[in-house]
């Protein structure tokens, strides 16, 4: 196996590493965005430990950073977001193409990256080349049944009450107007329709939420209070990994979750004659 940096896209704009291994013509590619503004790396490394791991198994990968992210500029070109988002995959698509002639493709995203490729997936023409999408911690919505997870178990705390007493004074004496950081999601039937639609056209999907984000997600039922009767059908993969941190900043955390990316990879795109790790 070997590793390659490149310098590519529309404009040459675009930085990332591919894995490249010997492997089987038309093999899937596996390619990995980035988690917010951290670069191509991964929070703690995590990009750069499952790709290697997936190139010894014989996938083709490519982490790279998105248009002014990281070490990649900007195109130069005006774009909307969207359109920005689904031109760096298209480069990036375009590149493993050239390099490790793989024509299909699988989208891996953290956070903000799970909605990048959730746009990638939606986008008219993208998605042609998609075989399955990897969400890590995309989007979710706080159900009736996580409500009543959450706040039944607070009613008889009395730490918590003195807790939120406290909180609420210091708010009334102007202590409480700190910025508020977010990235407002998508309507949930919006997001259930695209997800139908994905579903529809045949790709894998693999959800997998940690307990980091246990103030909208807190239990495996909540992938079907969610998105309903979709999450029963055979191409969809949950878990809910309730001991984890949103950025899997402990080494047997990663490892685990690689491993659950590996399998499901191996079930559903198994490549014939996978490269050895050199």
């Amino acid at each position: 196996m070997r590793e390659q940096a490149f310098r590519f896209g529309r404009a040459r704009h675009l930085v990332g590493i591919a894995g490249l291994p010997p492997t089987a013509p038309g093999a899937v590619g596996v390619i990995v965005l980035n988690a917010g503004l951290v670069h191509r790396i991964g929070p703690f490394r995590l990009h750069v430990d499952m790709t290697r791991r997936l190139n010894e198994l014989g996938y083709p990968t490519l982490r790279f950073d998105q248009s002014t992210i990281g070490d990649s500029g900007a195109s130069g070109e005006s774009q909307t977001r969207v359109q920005q988002v689904c031109a760096d995959v298209d480069d990036a698509m375009a590149l493993l193409h050239q390099h490790a002639a793989c024509s299909r493709f699988v989208l891996v995203g953290l956070c903000s990256g799970a909605q990048n490729a959730h746009t990638v997936a939606c986008g008219e023409h993208s998605h042609e080349k998609l075989d399955g999408v990897v969400f890590l911690d995309g989007y979710a919505y706080r159900t009736f049944g996580f409500r009543l997870r959450h706040y039944l178990p607070r009613l008889f705390n009395a730490k918590r009450w003195w807790r939120w007493l406290v909180r609420k004074s210091r708010e009334v004496g102007g202590g409480g107007n700190e910025p508020v950081f977010g990235v407002a999601p998508l309507p949930q039937d919006v997001v259930r329709v695209d997800l139908k639609g994905m579903l529809d056209r045949g790709l894998k999907l693999c959800l997998v939420y940690s307990g980091g984000i246990n103030m909208d997600f807190n239990h495996a039922r909540q992938f079907r209070e969610c998105f309903g009767s979709l999450m029963n059908r055979p191409a969809v993969s949950t878990r809910y990994i309730e001991e984890t941190d949103h950025t899997y900043v402990l080494v047997d955390d990663r490892r685990h979750l690689i491993e659950h990316i590996e399998a499901w990879l191996q079930r559903n795109f198994p490549i014939a004659h996978a490269g050895a790790s050199s």
